[in-house]
């Protein structure tokens, strides 16, 4: 049955009145909530705030570094450490080192440019910071519906957002209701921000739908892969910083790497890959895997039992996609009746390598403009005020110094390292030309015809694992016999488009295993079809993003399921 159908038959949908519904529960969506409450205290006003949260709990679809910058987290909740705000290992050392196969050249700290500096951050968590930060929320009379996906958006007559609704629950693969069949019910708001984190689905609706993006940039994207490791305390260093460059990528492949301290013994390690790679060979997952076993990372995960060193366990595995273009791809952020922030927009800062900063910046921003406007006893309009305020704002002219980062690495990454050398360091940020890049990353796959395979070693099992144990620890979960939440357009694509000209590239560019390319027991002899094990998507979105004809669309599982990175 359609949704169509199933409203037929068992509508109308339960409706809820707020004054603003905040649709994604991390730093940025729960800024948004927080900003709006405290205004209405201040002013002694009363305003009706409701986040939805697809996650099982606010902080459950979380996955970052992460180095978390303060400055935004102090303007919002000044006395974020006395209220216990888990921010608790400062950065005390930066190394930016650049890799060969087999050596490696440190950078000296002194010529480090400020955008790799970290003195006064910290390493995070950013499942437990956004867990706090829901806490506070509530603490100030916010609602939150964790577990509840927002499937679809709901537009007034007039072409404004009305709301959201939730999707449906208890519907079988075949798309019929079962006896745990329950409707989704629809959130009306007067302003409708959308917070759902890189490459939103409804968030990428809402840009094509009011064509957001006409005068930006094509958005760039990267894939994050990240460990959760506890190291043996001879080799662990709180606070210790590390960021890599080149090798295992080659040189026109954009990407890095980070190794971040955390206390307690533990470290996080993570592999980003640019989505505009041409290589359809290339394995995000695989390189990552390769990369550890480099001199300057096993190092710290090896043991030595001449010296009492135990060898490092690897607790938790994710993936999650990043908005990258920067400030040059930043689309229109308003539209009648609603907002984008956070990475649904696009304000990350990848020269920096941060995100969250920049989220709860812009949710604060969008907060004040909409509290403002449904004060002023208005509904459904532009919040103007909001790209206002931010293009005065403290972010504005931090994305502006690093607007050129991300595009210098079309040029390969000698070029990049020079020319964002000389822009950080040596212009201070005070750049006289802009860079601009002019196509999405899908369209830069090559035919496979065209380009060398890559041959990955075997995992070990100690160092290096293979997809499968690492979506285990991920605590993926996602209800058996729900709707495939990974839709094609057409189904014949995959063979007859990605396999045959692209050698099937999906099937090495999701880091869950969720696509795989088997015998075509139907039509026989070396027929191929396309088999999708939804149940392993760790909702990352990159096969939305990568997929070089654009079939793949990714949309709401049921609320609660995907992954659940606690303490990630």
């Amino acid at each position: 049955m359609t949704n169509e159908e199933i409203l037929a038959q068992y509508g109308p949908r339960e409706a809820m009145e707020y004054d603003v519904v905040v649709v994604g529960g991390g730093p940025g969506g729960m800024a948004t909530a927080i900003r709006l409450k405290q205004l209405a205290a201040e002013k002694g006003q009363d305003i009706s705030v409701v986040v939805l949260e697809k996650g099982s709990e606010p902080g459950a679809h979380i996955l970052s570094g992460a180095i978390m910058d303060p400055k935004a987290l102090t303007e919002l909740i000044p006395d974020w450490k006395a209220k216990g705000a888990p921010l608790n290992q400062p950065v005390t050392d930066d190394a930016m080192i650049f890799l060969g196969e087999k050596s490696s050249f440190r950078v000296p700290n002194v010529f480090l440019p400020h955008n790799f500096q970290n003195h006064g951050n910290y390493v995070v968590r950013l499942g437990n910071v956004v867990k706090w930060l829901g806490e506070q929320a509530e603490a100030l009379g916010v609602e939150i519906f964790p577990g509840f996906s927002a499937a679809e958006v709901l537009y007034n007559e007039n072409g404004s957002v009305k709301g959201v609704a939730t999707g449906n629950m208890g519907i079988s693969k075949e798309g019929e209701p079962t006896g745990d069949f329950q409707l989704g019910m629809e959130l009306h708001a007067k302003y409708t921000i959308f917070a759902e984190g890189s490459r939103g689905h409804l968030g990428k609706q809402l840009i094509s739908r009011f064509k957001l993006d006409a005068h930006s940039d094509p958005q760039s994207y990267a894939i994050g892969i990240k460990e959760l490791w506890e190291i043996d305390p001879q080799r662990h260093q709180p606070g210790f910083v590390m960021h890599t460059a080149g090798w295992p990528m080659e040189n026109d492949t954009y990407g890095g790497a980070f190794l971040y301290h955390l206390d307690d013994n533990k470290v996080t390690l993570g592999f980003i890959t640019g989505l505009g790679y041409s290589n359809p060979y290339l394995s995000p997952f695989e390189e990552f895997q390769r990369w550890k076993t480099h001199a300057n990372i096993r190092w710290y995960l090896e043991g030595d039992e001449s010296k009492g060193i135990k060898p490092a366990k690897r607790i938790s595995y994710g993936a999650r996609a990043i908005t990258a273009g920067g400030l040059l791809s930043l689309p229109k952020t308003i539209f009648p009746g609603g907002a984008l922030i956070g990475c649904d927009a696009g304000y990350l800062n990848v020269g920096r390598i941060k995100g969250s900063h920049a989220a709860i910046k812009s949710g604060m921003l969008a907060a004040e403009a909409a509290y403002d406007a449904v004060v002023a006893g208005r509904q459904h309009d532009e919040l103007s005020a909001y790209p206002e305020a931010f293009e005065k704002s403290w972010l504005h002219t931090e994305l502006n110094k690093d607007r050129n980062f991300k595009n210098w690495f079309k040029k390969g990454l000698v070029t990049a390292t020079i020319m964002n050398g000389i822009e950080q360091f040596v212009l201070k940020g005070n750049i006289p030309w802009t860079l601009h890049r002019d196509k999405p990353d899908h369209v830069h796959l090559k035919p496979a015809s065209e380009c060398k395979p890559i041959i990955y070693p075997k995992p070990d099992g100690k160092l290096t694992f293979d997809r499968l144990s690492s979506v285990f620890i991920s605590n993926t979960n996602h209800a058996e016999n729900q709707p495939a939440h990974l839709t094609l357009k057409d189904a014949s694509v995959p063979v007859n488009i990605n396999l045959a000209k692209y050698a099937g590239p999906e099937a090495r560019y999701c880091p869950a295993g969720v696509y795989e390319f088997v015998p075509d027991t139907a039509k026989g002899g070396d027929n191929q079809r396309l088999q999708i094990n939804a149940q392993n998507c760790v909702h990352c979105k990159t096969c939305d993003i990568k997929d070089p004809t654009q079939n793949i669309v990714w949309v709401t599982p049921e609320g609660g399921g995907g992954p659940n990175y606690s303490g990630m």
